[in-house]
């Protein structure tokens, strides 16, 4: 009863039948020997809080189990738990004893279950204590931030050991080659740890291996040969090393299930072998030095989930039939030197949710069904030579939130379903879209009023295309968009990696914006960047006055359009604005006096216009040079030659002019009363941000410096087998 009395739980049925008139046998939790002594408490997962009364528990002389795994218990593990001399059983894992140190256990030397993974604990590990522990054959330490040390030796001694979970514990140093006389172990975890050295042979003695994890170290050299040995192996993750070589002694564990070996160095070809394992759902193989094809029966066996081959030197072919038991979600394998077209076997992949093809040598067309399957979430087919039209199933890709299709040969219209001919007129209500990029392709003709429709809308790059339209309005858009102005798309690094959007976390991008008639490509963007880049289409009509509305906007570029009437004196509640280029247009008019309020204006470039007048005075336009206002033949004043015939102030040009009539309305269809799309969660039109993956073929060390080793891999509950649920 101290025990009810020391903990609290928010499940009214685990301690409702602790009452004094009940039998202790009887309490929920509660094993008894025959005698009505007590052996075991199992009182795992029931959202238990407080600190353990081992003082009172520990004089249960018959207690054999100590279950308290998964649940908020907190405070001290007081030096009574050596007096549990009885314990067979003992787990207090997944709890939160923060800053508490594990008590010395000597004494307990009948344990064979000892379960203390991610509660928290600190300081030293008695590492001694385990020497008595020889019957031990479960071991789960993982996840507590103990004081660094070496690989204990008392592990080496524990030879009944099947199950070996020391992931995330500061272990550092070299594994010894004794751990090869641990040969009943299935489960050996050793990942994220500050280990170094190379993997000794031994570690082909444990035949009996179902799971090797040792991912996020710093291991060296090659697969140790003896891996072959390792038949019965499901679970296999080396990734995050510098390991190097080949993989020609995985060429035998045809019993693999998941197989990550991501980040490293290593080279060579994919052994054809991996083509007939039929068991593989899971191959990570990215960010290495592999050359030839990959396997052309790969991964068709099983109920494949994904395979990630990006940032590699592979040929060939995208192997066909990767998604022949309809189950697989990630298709990745961008980055490389891939040809040929894209099999058309995809198309009736209704489980896929991301597919990244880009930076390969692949042509041809999309296959009639990709745009459209139901589940995509991200389609990146960029810097190839693809051709061809966006069918008109794309309206039915209800989940697609990220599509890239630049820097290839689309061609035709934006039609009713998307690119080489038109990007649809048809983009259905309540889609998912966030992101969607064509720049350097041929696309031509109007922009689509579908659009409006979608409301989740944060980029959009049509850059260096053909479109040939009116400056983008949308009537009665702009009740819909205040509330959302300041959300136009934002670029940041979150563990070095450069995301779109917060929501975004393995999405690798660069940014390419137009300068003064220069690409300056960003890949590291330390700080919120807004830009709208519009350039180099076919744009008229006027500049809209509601682009001041837009305060955060950083970068403005239209040029290259073919854009008429006055620059508006709006543009000067751009107060964060550092880059404006309005060149080679046909605007007309005076420049306003109250653009010399940008006072973060570093770059201006508004040549080849038809503007006249003075050019305003002081502040930032003080730094800007003769190019700036070059074949502009009607201006004067400094820093042109010409002066003018007066020296009074610029007076503002006057605001553009919107006509409220219903019965004016574009050829296109839109009507004036309208703001421009997208700036924002929804319908931003405009932004031309040119998306290019972060590294092409950068050497490793460079990559390893800009972006640092990635170590965020889910980890699993020990008690269950980590190959179980994992992404």
């Amino acid at each position: 009863m101290k025990l009810k009395s020391a903990l609290q739980t928010s499940n009214t049925n685990v301690f409702s039948s602790w009452e004094s008139g009940n039998s202790i046998c009887n309490f929920t939790g509660i094993s008894c020997t025959s005698d009505d002594f007590i052996t075991e408490i199992e009182l795992s997962y029931q959202n238990l809080t407080g600190v353990l009364p081992l003082d009172s528990i520990c004089q249960l002389q018959s207690l054999e189990k100590l279950s308290f795994g998964f649940n908020h218990l907190h405070g001290p593990i007081m030096d009574d738990l050596k007096n549990c001399v009885k314990l067979q059983y003992l787990d207090l894992g997944n709890n939160l004893f923060t800053g508490w140190s594990v008590p010395e256990m000597s004494s307990l030397s009948q344990l064979r279950y000892l379960h203390l993974n991610l509660s928290g604990f600190s300081g030293t590990f008695p590492w001694k204590s385990l020497q008595n522990m020889t019957g031990l054959v479960w071991l789960s330490l993982g996840d507590n931030p103990f004081n660094p040390s070496p690989f204990p030796n008392e592990v080496l001694l524990l030879t009944n050991l099947t199950w070996l979970y020391l992931s995330n514990c500061s272990i550092q140093g070299t594994i010894p080659a004794e751990i090869g006389n641990l040969n009943e172990l299935i489960n050996l975890e050793l990942a994220d740890n500050n280990m170094t050295g190379k993997i000794p042979v031994e570690i082909g003695n444990l035949v009996n291996l179902w799971q090797l994890e040792l991912y996020n170290n710093s291991f060296a050299g090659k697969l140790p040969i003896g891996l072959r040995n390792l038949t019965k192996l499901e679970m296999f993750d080396f990734s995050n090393n510098y390991l190097e070589g080949d993989l020609s002694e995985l060429r035998f564990l045809n019993n693999l299930v998941s197989l990550r070996l991501y980040q490293n160095e290593l080279s060579g070809q994919v052994p054809a072998e991996f083509g007939n394992f039929t068991k593989l759902v899971d191959l990570s193989l990215y960010r290495n030095s592999f050359t030839g094809p990959l396997p052309h029966n790969l991964l068709s066996w099983a109920k494949t989930n994904f395979i990630e081959a990006s940032e590699n030197f592979f040929t060939g072919p995208i192997p066909p039939d990767m998604c022949k038991q309809g189950t697989m979600k990630s298709l990745i394998v961008s980055e490389n030197y891939l040809t040929g077209e894209m099999p058309a076997s995809y198309a009736n992949c209704s489980t896929l949710r991301r597919f990244r093809v880009n930076n390969n040598s692949l042509s041809g067309k999309v296959p009639i069904g990709i745009w459209g399957l139901p589940n995509m979430n991200l389609i990146d087919i960029s810097l190839n030579d693809i051709e061809g039209p966006i069918t008109s199933d794309i309206k039915n890709a209800k989940s697609l939130t990220y599509l890239f299709a630049g820097n290839n040969r689309l061609s035709g219209e934006l039609p009713a379903a998307i690119c080489n001919g038109n990007i649809p007129n048809t983009f259905a209500k309540g889609n998912q879209l966030r992101t969607i990029v064509f720049n350097d392709n041929n696309l031509e003709g109007l922009l689509p009023k579908s659009f409006i429709n979608c409301t989740n809308l944060e980029v959009i790059d049509l850059g260096n295309n053909k479109i040939n339209d009116l400056f983008p309005y949308w009537s009665e858009a702009l009740t819909n968009l205040q509330a959302d102005l300041n959300r136009i798309i934002w670029v940041k690094v979150i563990r070095r990696v450069i995301v779109v959007s917060v929501k975004v976390v393995n999405i690798k991008i660069s940014v390419v914006v137009t300068m003064k008639g220069l690409e300056i490509k960003l890949q590291r963007i330390l700080t919120i960047f807004t830009t709208i880049d519009l350039s180099s289409n076919k744009f008229q009509g006027v500049i809209p006055e509601v682009l001041g509305r837009l305060t955060i906007l950083r970068l403005l570029n239209l040029s290259h359009n073919s854009l008429t009437g006055h620059i508006p004196s709006s543009l000067a509640k751009l107060s964060a604005l550092e880059s404006l280029d309005l060149s080679s247009n046909s605007l007309t008019g005076e420049i306003p006096l109250q653009l010399t309020d940008l006072t973060f204006l570093a770059m201006l470039n508004l040549s080849q216009n038809q503007l006249i007048g003075p050019i305003p005075r002081g502040k930032q336009f003080a730094t800007f040079e003769n190019n700036s206002y070059d074949r502009n033949l009607g201006l004067c004043g400094f820093p042109l030659s010409r002066k003018c015939g007066t020296d009074e102030p610029t007076q503002p040009a006057p605001p553009s002019t919107f006509q409220e009539d219903n019965d004016s309305l574009f050829a296109s269809g839109f009507g004036w009363k309208a703001v421009l799309i997208g700036y924002g969660c929804g319908l931003l039109f405009g932004l031309a941000m040119r998306y290019v993956v972060f590294k092409i073929r950068k050497p490793k060390w460079l990559v390893r410096f800009i972006e640092g080793k990635q170590k965020d891999k889910k980890r699993m509950p020990n008690n269950q087998r980590p190959g179980q649920g994992r992404n």
